[in-house]
């Protein structure tokens, strides 16, 4: 068994939010992640490489082994599933909330709606849980066009300022979950290389203890 830890690391607003983290837990990358057209780097920790990825890849990276721990927000764990990987650590990072929405002032009443979100399987869940029949249409971005073109009655999305909904006439209605971003560790992995795992969860652990105590 390689002694290599591999680190799946989020794209976007995660990653920029990830790395002082990372610099904090005394984990960085040896050449800047933003300038480079390459997905795999060095650490300045001889046993550790980083991989920039999806968010939405991270987990299935992470269950199927590819990589050892990874890095991705819990709107995307919740809709991937959690078979394959353990989730030690919430990073606190990356606060949000995975919201239903619709247009202001018009609540549906009936019990079957069409709900627009690219969160499809939590969707589902969330609704048949309510009791609420739920045609569910996938969607991969503005979300909020969705109920003012008449494709759906409300959304499913993530909402952080929620500026973006008020600017489109709608407003959010029921929370489904708190949203942070998360540590995962592959279950084999966890098992065959728990010597290099441990101080390395044992490092953001106190990076995160710290932030929260300052």
């Amino acid at each position: 068994m390689s002694k290599q830890l591999i680190l799946a690391l989020s794209k976007g607003r995660i990653l920029q939010e990830t790395l002082p983290l990372l610099a904090d837990a005394g984990i960085k990358p040896i050449e800047d992640l933003g300038s480079s057209r390459k997905l795999i780097f060095d650490s300045n920790l001889e046993h550790v490489k980083l991989v920039v990825i999806r968010a939405v890849d991270v987990p299935t990276y992470v269950q199927m082994g590819a990589a050892d721990l990874g890095i991705a927000g819990k709107d995307v764990l919740l809709e991937h599933g959690a078979e394959g990987f353990y989730e030690p650590l919430d990073l606190e990072i990356a606060r949000c909330r995975l919201m239903t929405a619709g247009p202001v002032g018009s609540r549906p009443t009936h019990a079957r709606r069409r709900v627009a979100t690219k969160f499809v399987n939590v969707a589902r869940r969330y609704y048949a849980e309510q009791g609420i029949q739920a045609e569910v249409v996938k969607l991969y971005g503005a979300m909020e066009l969705a109920p003012l073109m008449n494709l759906a009655d409300e959304i499913v999305d993530i909402v952080d300022t929620g500026n973006t909904l008020r600017a489109n006439g709608m407003e959010p209605r029921e929370m489904i979950d708190e949203i942070s971003t998360r540590l995962v560790v592959n279950k084999a992995a966890m098992t065959m290389k728990h010597r290099q795992l441990k101080p390395l969860i044992e490092r953001l652990q106190e990076a995160v203890v710290s932030r929260r105590a300052a």
